[in-house]
């Protein structure tokens, strides 16, 4: 049997209310983000409990709606196909960006719903690939103009949060330079010229997120959730900050108090006040929510 959606048209359409975001507990901020630009960034926050089966099978139907509901808000679009019409153009050669990690990768459905909007926004089938640990030999992603960067929020061994802004490490030849200090440098890897200001839209997964692991490759379904989410922005940080409060504050409910990520992801605030990506604070960050509201964590 079907499962039955919740979100409505309307439901999507409609931009909930600006909210004010906690403190992302236990990461440091400096005072200020003077790189950053003097606006805020707006992320859309979008769940629909149907999006996910008992067995966390993923209604497809659901997913597309999802996405189309929160580009379509993200950009103040009248629909999915004139939002992605403001992202591409017929002439873009597009990358998407995934991760494979065997445990918790970038679903399959998504990159598909992904795919088919690009399609109808112009783009040519063969100038589209999607690729993770073979973008820098993937012949789309050399000579591509346009990337859009799609992952799941999990925690990370190196990193502390494995998020959207860890997700371009394999852009340059050997990752494990980048590992030092909890990975703080990663947003370097963004002013790379092969990468800097290619990325038209972050995508953070949080419909099954990992909110706690031990060592590099450590799985366990029990830290995971139904959160039956996505995050959606053209900030990379914004979006992965929002996501490491909710990890944070899964973290803190499901330990009884007070449970820092470790090791402290600190590649999120230097990307913003060292490396001017975009805004990791609260205060700067236009949050609208969509969608199912129960246990938000947030």
């Amino acid at each position: 049997m079907p499962v039955k959606k919740i979100i409505t048209r309307r439901d999507f359409l409609r931009a909930g209310a600006c909210i004010t975001l906690g403190s992302f507990i236990g990461l440091p901020h400096g005072e200020g983000s003077p790189e950053s630009g003097e606006g805020r960034s707006r992320v859309v926050l979008v769940r629909d409990r149907g999006v996910l089966d008992s067995k966390e099978q993923i209604n497809r139907i659901a997913l597309q709606d999802m996405l189309d509901g929160a580009v379509t808000a993200l950009l103040d679009a009248p629909d999915p196909s004139s939002a992605w019409r403001r992202l591409v153009t017929s002439r873009d050669i597009v990358g998407i960006k995934t991760n494979v990690w065997p445990y918790l990768p970038t679903p399959a459905p998504l990159n598909e719903a992904v795919r088919k909007r690009l399609v109808e926004a112009g783009v040519r089938q063969e100038n589209i690939s999607a690729d993770d640990r073979g973008v820098l030999r993937d012949p789309v992603f050399q000579r591509c103009t346009a990337l859009i960067n799609v992952r799941p929020m999990r925690t990370h061994h190196w990193s502390g949060l494995g998020t959207l802004l860890k997700n371009y490490i394999m852009f340059v030849p050997q990752p494990s330079r980048y590992h030092d200090n909890a990975c703080e440098r990663l947003g370097a890897i963004w002013q790379l010229p092969h990468v800097k200001g290619k990325t038209r839209l972050n995508i953070l997964v949080m419909l099954t997120p990992l909110f706690h692991g031990t060592g590099p490759h450590h799985f366990s379904r029990q830290h995971t959730w139904p959160y039956c989410g996505l995050i959606v922005s053209q900030d990379p940080v914004a979006a992965d900050a929002t996501g490491a409060r909710i990890i944070q504050a899964r973290r803190d409910a499901f330990f009884g108090g007070d449970r820092p990520v470790t090791p402290l992801p600190r590649h999120i605030v230097a990307a913003d006040t060292r490396f001017g990506l975009g805004n990791s604070r609260p205060e700067r960050v236009e949050l609208l929510r969509l969608g199912w509201q129960e246990d938000p964590y947030l």
